[in-house]
């Protein structure tokens, strides 16, 4: 009898271990998931709903305890394949995206302007068909957002967003399962921006008041974010009810913050802005100085690659900097978008609360 006890008694406290989650974070109650998003495109966070963007990051969390901290093997993707076309150069989003989807048992196919010169030698229109006969999804990192939409209408499979001139959705998520490991929620963050007014922010405009967190941006003259971006922010952050301020100051943006946040000053196709850009952004880097007007508890992210006149490098290498396991999570972010558009598959781990 007494042995029979300890069974199940040790056979409770297996349950109750498998239920926790990795570093902060907070659980709810197992719910049945509503969200389907099998077949949809990601062009921007635009399109999604706080709801669907909290089902990818509760399907990134659990992949990654899964996999990371259980070693299970999750062939979620075998037989299936991904065409991966890069017009820009990258090392975060091809690295995590093509051992990503090869994790997970599918076949990534990585094409260069060498192979596949988009509009160039082939129509949209035409490559979007075939690729559509050959690869079960299509991740493009491009320069233009109305090559991504022409793709994404004309393709039969859905076409994910690795980077375009007006948004970087995925690096987003990344960073959101960042601070949701780090804060434990992510509802009431004030979420500081200091730097260029370009795709990183455009996709924290089109998603942070969705999850309740407010936003302070600091951009120089010339450089403030698109009109048509910033109007739908502002609907998005009335409906929500929180706060999103524009400015030209950034110490004005830093105070109060929780969250850090740069990139980079210079980004492909404006190297030849670049003297003028220096000039703009005198006083835009990150350093202790603009921490010490921040929240107590502030952290720092930086999409990567970084240069030092963007943040010193004694906010980038302080124990409040976030960027090596912001990083990191562009691989789990990126598998649960290619899992929840290919597959029915459903998160084993509870809920978190964001």
């Amino acid at each position: 009898m007494l042995f029979n006890l300890r069974i199940l008694l040790n056979n409770a406290a297996l349950r109750n271990s498998h239920s926790l989650v990795v570093r902060n974070f907070r659980c709810g109650q197992p719910l049945q998931n509503k969200v389907q998003l099998k077949g949809r495109d990601l062009l921007t966070l635009k399109d999604f709903t706080g709801e669907d963007i909290k089902y990818m990051l509760w399907l990134s969390a659990d992949l990654k305890f899964r996999i990371k901290q259980k070693g299970e093997y999750l062939p979620l993707l075998q037989g299936k394949s991904l065409g991966m076309i890069f017009e820009k150069r990258s090392t975060r989003t091809r690295l995590s995206t093509e051992t990503g989807f090869a994790l997970l048992g599918g076949h990534p196919c990585f094409l260069t302007t060498q192979d596949i010169h988009l509009g160039v030698n082939e129509s949209l229109t035409d490559t979007a068909r075939v690729l559509s006969s050959m690869t079960d999804a299509v991740l493009a990192r491009v320069y233009k957002q109305s090559d991504l939409d022409i793709l994404a209408k004309e393709a039969s499979i859905p076409i994910i967003n690795g980077l375009s001139d007006l948004y970087h959705p995925i690096q987003i998520l990344a960073d959101y399962l960042t601070l949701q490991e780090h804060y434990g929620s992510l509802k009431g963050l004030t979420l500081s921006w200091i730097g260029d007014g370009n795709n990183i922010l455009h996709s924290i405009m089109m998603s942070a008041a969705k999850f309740g967190m407010h936003l302070q941006a600091a951009t120089p003259k010339g450089y403030e974010p698109d009109p048509s971006v910033t109007k739908l922010a502002e609907q998005y952050a009335k409906e929500n009810g929180t706060k999103l301020s524009l400015t030209n100051d950034p110490l004005e943006a830093a105070r109060g913050g929780n969250v850090l946040i740069t990139d980079t000053w210079i980004s492909m196709g404006q190297e030849e802005e670049k003297k003028k850009r220096l000039q703009a952004f005198q006083g835009y880097q990150v350093t202790m100085k603009t921490a010490k007007v921040a929240a107590s508890d502030w952290t720092f992210l930086h999409c990567l690659p970084r240069k030092p006149e963007e943040v010193d490098d004694e906010v980038f290498y302080s124990p409040r900097s976030l960027v090596f396991p912001e990083a990191e999570n562009r691989k789990w972010t990126i598998m649960a978008v290619m899992v929840s558009l290919l597959t029915d598959y459903s998160p084993q781990l509870q809920k978190p609360k964001f």
